[in-house]
């Protein structure tokens, strides 16, 4: 980043005490629901980067990126709904610099991480989170050494750092073949573990700077294309209730969490519960009232194992297992939602009421003042 712009920065914030309204700052953490092309630069099976993925990506005039769906995650979305000018580029890209954390931060997402850092092993390369919020650290290292201590604090208090993860994790635990899981605990034990190791890191990213949080809960897995799938439930079937049930359990016991939380820290930080899951629940029950046509099978990959969702390029004309209309299917492919669905999902978060987002939507907490 150039001098002057750097000094601009603080001069900005040196006559504000509230929150810098020159831009959105966003440090994304999570799995492939967010990831911006992290993985792209890793040696996994866990990638996004080949056509069709991103076909309705208008900055890469329709290439892919390494996000895994047809357009925009959600984090894209809610970034430019409230101002960004440019989306948090993928902290492992190598033209991705520290510096790119004064002007929109930094997407530290992984496709296949989970909260526990075992979780992914089958897909080799991902980065966990605990070595993403390592990662951070790294980043605010630099800011420090640019900036000094205290305006880094001020900048990252203001900022917003959404964590979406989690869906891996459970994903993993339902697989029998994943070494980890080969004993399993009780679904009980395994959610706690989940919330005990969260919690862990959402308390480093504190003690780093962040005041900001989005924490958003699991989705609907039991009704994800792979899990109808798995589950014999491939067309119109129902979904998964074992599945829903631990992740409804899960997502109860984040919420305490995050509720115990913002007790213990009074006006020093907010932890935002963000609730995708009813709101996702909602556009599969009712996918006809969203201008769905389809919300059990995935537009691109198929409706059966592997679920390859790719382009074929050996011939000279090219073809891919795609549907016709995009803007019809809830499911991308077999995991991941299209942007259509995403644009939804990210609207509720952003303007929702307090069942949706508590105990503030985001656009309040954008606004809010620590």
């Amino acid at each position: 980043m150039e001098i002057p712009a750097l000094v601009l920065i603080i001069i900005t914030l040196s006559l504000s005490n509230v929150c810098p309204c020159f831009c959105f700052t966003a440090f994304i953490f999570g799995d492939s629901l967010v990831d911006a092309g992290n993985n792209n630069y890793l040696f996994t099976l866990s990638k996004a980067d080949s056509p069709p993925y991103g076909i309705d990506f208008s900055p890469s005039g329709g290439q892919p990126t390494g996000r895994f769906t047809n357009g925009r995650t959600i984090a894209d979305i809610v970034g430019e709904a409230l101002g960004s000018t440019s989306f948090p580029p993928p902290y492992l890209a190598p033209n991705t610099s520290a510096a790119t954390a004064f002007r929109a931060g930094i997407n530290y997402a992984s496709g296949a991480s989970g909260i526990l850092d075992q979780t992914g092993t089958l897909f080799i390369g991902r980065v966990p989170l605990t070595q993403q919020i390592s990662n951070f650290e790294q980043t605010r290292s630099y800011m420090v050494k640019m900036v000094g201590e205290n305006t880094t604090n001020i900048i990252l208090k203001n900022s917003i750092f959404s964590l979406t993860i989690g869906s891996n994790d459970v994903l993993n635990y339902f697989q029998p073949s994943i070494p980890l899981f080969s004993d399993k605990v009780s679904p009980t034990l395994f959610q706690d573990f989940m919330i005990s190791n969260f919690t862990i890191q959402l308390e480093k990213l504190y003690r780093l700077g962040a005041r900001k949080f989005v924490v958003v809960n699991i989705g609907p897995l039991g009704c994800i294309p792979f899990i109808r799938a798995v589950s014999l439930n491939i067309l119109g079937g129902k979904c998964s209730t074992k599945v829903n049930a631990l992740v409804r359990g899960y997502n109860k016991k984040l919420k305490e969490e995050l509720d115990r939380m913002n007790n213990n820290m009074g006006r020093n930080a907010i932890f935002v519960y963000a609730n995708s899951y009813d709101i996702f629940r909602e556009i599969i029950l009712n996918f006809p009232k969203y201008g769905f046509v389809n919300n059990d099978g995935p537009c691109c990959g198929g409706y059966i194992p592997p679920f390859l969702c790719f382009k074929r390029t050996n011939s000279s004309a090219s073809s891919a297992i795609l549907c016709d209309n995009r803007s019809n299917y809830v499911f991308w492919d077999a995991y991941h939602p299209t942007e259509a669905a995403n644009l939804i999902i990210a609207d509720k978060l952003l303007n929702g009421d307090k069942g949706v987002c508590y105990p503030m939507n985001i656009r309040h907490l954008y606004d809010y003042i620590i």
